[in-house]
């Protein structure tokens, strides 16, 4: 089984991360900018699936980029839930 990933399953459950971005991902940010054809953001809410950005939706405006070859629907709408949850809590805190 060497260089195979095991088949339990796991491909059917990708683990999903979602952060804020730092000053780190702008050479990331840029290359999934250029990979949708759109501008590129840095203050963002980032998407990653096993490990890799897949999404980000900017925290000022609706700007989205997203990998064109993945499916990144649903991950986008979380990336929007996360964000508006985040711009109600400063709202809450000020």
């Amino acid at each position: 089984m060497s260089g195979q990933r095991p088949t339990n399953g796991d491909d059917m459950h990708p683990a999903i991360t979602i952060r804020h971005s730092t000053i780190e991902d702008r050479v990331e940010l840029a290359r999934l900018a250029a990979l949708d054809d759109r501008p590129a953001f840095h203050e963002a809410m980032l998407g990653f699936v096993d490990g890799e950005l897949k999404a980000a939706v900017a925290l000022c405006g609706d700007q989205a980029i997203a990998d064109p070859f993945t499916r990144t629907a649903e991950l986008v709408e979380l990336l929007r839930l996360r964000a508006a949850q985040r711009s109600a809590g400063e709202r809450w805190a000020a």
